[in-house]
């Protein structure tokens, strides 16, 4: 059997290397070295996607993802690699998915609604708002709204990795991003985005308690709906609208805040 380049040296080693001399053998090495990432994630994702995406489809996807951290992977950052590539790898999933634009239109339409709803009510009450203010904010009963938050979180159309928007597709931050801060980066542009690290994780503590309990071991623990479902013990279904649910009220939060900050 071949000799590795993981036999010869260290990984640490080789990904100081890789960062000076971008060797396409590195990265070559890189890539199927954490292939195996890839197909944990879709496996985490696929369970919630419609029948009409295929699991070749989130694979192929993700491996764009892949690549994508590898080539901007900073070790200094003393972030583990693994846990810096499941985040773009999910990202650049999702980032498919949606230019592929298979989530319904009237399920968009939802989604935004419910956010604008958030907006409103909380840049007015000065703090979180309830699901029955938001329903009655929108003209429904409280039994409408969850099955409206249901449509919508069976799309699984909401990532963190889209909640800092400054409104132009080619401008905006994800939290992947905002915890890179790159060297390359000049000052200011790097205070910036300390800043808004500061401002989403506020955020994040802000939320009632259980939605950001849903986040935080979705996103930083990683485990599935069905596993935060017996942590919590609730139904996956139930796990499914309250992930939805802090993702609408995060966003809505943070546009509210980048209207005072940006």
């Amino acid at each position: 059997m071949a000799k590795s380049v993981f036999d010869e040296k260290s990984e640490e080693e080789l990904w100081i290397e890789f960062r000076k001399t971008k060797s396409p053998v590195l990265r070559d090495a890189f890539i199927r070295q954490y292939m195996p990432l890839v197909k944990y994630v879709v496996g985490k994702i696929s369970p919630s996607m419609p029948s009409s995406v295929e699991f070749d489809d989130l694979v192929g996807f993700g491996q764009f993802g892949l690549l994508d951290a590898i080539n901007r992977y900073d070790p200094d950052r003393n972030v583990k690699f693994k846990t810096y590539a499941v985040t773009r790898i999910r990202g650049a999933i999702f980032d498919e998915l949606r230019q592929l634009d298979w989530v319904p239109r009237s399920v968009r339409q939802k989604s935004r609604e419910i956010e604008n709803a958030i907006v409103k009510l909380e840049s007015k009450l000065g703090r979180p708002a309830t699901d029955a203010e938001i329903a009655e904010s929108m003209g429904l009963t409280e039994s409408d709204f969850q099955q409206t938050v249901m449509k919508v979180s069976l799309t699984n159309v909401l990532s963190l990795n889209d909640v800092w928007h400054s409104g132009d597709d080619s401008d905006h931050i994800s939290i992947g991003d905002s915890i890179e801060a790159p060297s390359s980066l000049n000052p200011d542009v790097i205070v910036e985005r300390e800043e808004i690290r500061r401002v989403i994780t506020e955020a994040i503590n802000e939320l009632p308690e259980r939605e950001r309990m849903v986040l935080v071991l979705y996103y930083h623990e990683d485990l599935t709906f069905k596993e935060i479902g017996q942590v919590l013990e609730v139904s996956e279904s139930r796990i499914s609208q309250l992930h939805t649910k802090a993702n609408l009220r995060l966003r809505a939060k943070l546009t509210n805040i980048r209207k005072g900050i940006m």
